[in-house]
């Protein structure tokens, strides 16, 4: 096992892996940039190394410094957690040519399910499904326009190398193509570095299904459930739970068993996530892979007990996974309520929920300042419970709980959002914020409980 290891991260997540490294006796260096000083993963850490300025390009996406920072503090492994640098192929090979373990797949596995081109080339060839949509990447404004029109609108134009919706175009109709066309290309050569696209058909009103997985060197794979991550804004994820309320177990099963087939597909170890849209009448189709720990990986934890951050480090250390599919516990629901800063400032009083079934990842504390460099998640409420009427009545207690003065957040439009018929009956999809924000707001505007 690793006697030390570089967190090339920042926020709640360095801080849940430096938490885990703690555990498992196994000493953490923070690699943090100098607006990061006085946070808790520096201060939990048993070393940390400043590795440039505020800007991530200049600290946290600067590759040679990340790995001198390893070098230089005798580090063997370097975990990137989720963002940055954790699926970036050229890292990945960059830790390998420097002796340091990458805590994830190879780089070459990266490559392959990063380019979303080919990713879907080789579901297709292994049987599992993908969205219809063009066959290769699009070479113009031309052959999108003749591609979309065998499909039928609307389409949707993605880039090839990127995620989080950037690069992302839902297109109505042909008038629409060219402008869209020319916007998502642009936003993928600035997010991506490349400008590629390809296009597929709208699957109208889908929920976001993706399944966790766990894979060792040794081809043993096992699926720990389904995570519905419908609740988005932007394409940005909300609000996740599992499982997946009124999931057939037909379709359950469908959807895992193509999980553990991209899976063997691409000689996948580490723990990653597979990626599905599901239509109105619950086909499921593949969309992509992230190779790497999800942001909402707490509630996979939480409903399965299983440490997917432990199990992570330990497959990057050549160990065989330690438990089987039957072992993994999967009962009751859970759900995890991310919450996030509207504006920029310094942290006045702060309550986090406790009790029973109550868990919270936070880099906050009382005078911690918000900056504007990075991700505005700040916190990530999760919570467990035997049936999903408990859990909902559960996250509302905890939101109610919650206090975080000194900045502005949105905990009271997700304290409002659970009370919304769709959530509760569990049958929204990806439209229901563009639909229904509005709504909610008004109900905060009014006070209406």
């Amino acid at each position: 096992m690793f006697k030390r290891i570089l967190v090339a991260n920042r926020g709640e997540i360095a801080l849940r892996i430096v938490r885990c490294l703690r555990e498992m006796d196994i000493e953490s260096v923070v690699a943090y940039s100098t607006a990061d000083k006085e946070s808790l993963a520096v201060m939990g850490a048993n070393a940390s190394v400043c590795i440039g300025p505020e800007k991530a390009g200049q600290s946290y996406l600067n590759q040679d410094a990340v790995i001198q920072a390893a070098l230089s503090t005798g580090c063997e492994a370097i975990h990137p957690g989720y963002g940055f640098l954790s699926e970036n192929a050229e890292f990945a090979r960059k830790c390998e040519q420097n002796g340091l373990v990458f805590i994830g797949p190879s780089a070459g596995i990266i490559e392959k399910m990063g380019d979303k081109q080919a990713a879907r080339e080789l579901m297709i060839q292994n049987g599992v499904k993908v969205v219809p949509g063009s066959g290769g990447i699009l070479k113009s404004v031309e052959e999108a326009k003749r591609t979309a029109e065998e499909l039928g609108y609307p389409v949707l134009l993605k880039a090839v190398y990127g995620g989080g919706g950037r690069g992302m175009r839902r297109v109505s109709g042909v008038e629409e193509l060219e402008e869209c066309y020319h916007s998502a290309t642009a936003e993928a050569e600035a997010a991506f570095g490349k400008g590629a696209l390809y296009l597929e058909k709208l699957i109208r009103n889908p929920r976001h299904i993706e399944v966790q997985i766990l894979a060792d060197r040794f081809g043993n794979i096992i699926t720990l459930g389904e995570r519905n991550c419908s609740m988005q804004r932007n394409h940005q994820k909300m609000l996740e739970e599992t499982p997946c309320f009124g999931l057939t177990e037909r379709v359950r099963k469908e959807l895992s068993g193509m999980a553990v087939k991209a899976a063997k597909a691409c000689g996948y170890f580490s723990a990653g996530t597979v990626e599905f849209v599901l239509d109105e009448e619950n086909n499921g189709y593949f969309i992509e892979m992230n190779t790497r720990i999800q942001v909402e990986h707490p509630v996979t934890e939480v409903f399965t007990g299983v440490d997917l951050i432990r199990q992570q480090i330990r497959i990057a250390a050549g160990r065989k996974l330690e438990i089987t599919r039957e072992e993994i516990d999967g009962k009751g629901y859970a759900l995890e309520c991310r919450i996030c800063a509207k504006k920029t400032g310094k942290i006045g009083y702060l309550h986090f929920p406790q009790g029973y079934g109550v868990r919270v990842d936070s880099h906050l504390y009382t005078g911690y300042e918000v900056t504007p460099f990075y991700d505005p998640m700040i916190a990530k409420i999760i919570v467990k419970g035997k049936t999903r009427l408990e859990v909902i009545r559960r996250l509302r207690r905890s939101l109610e709980e919650t206090v975080i003065e000194g900045i502005p957040t949105d905990l009271d439009f997700m304290y409002m959002l659970t009370y919304h018929p769709e959530f509760i009956k569990g049958t929204y999809h990806t439209g229901f914020y563009e639909k229904q924000h509005a709504k909610i707001e008004q109900w905060i505007a009014e006070g209406i409980e």
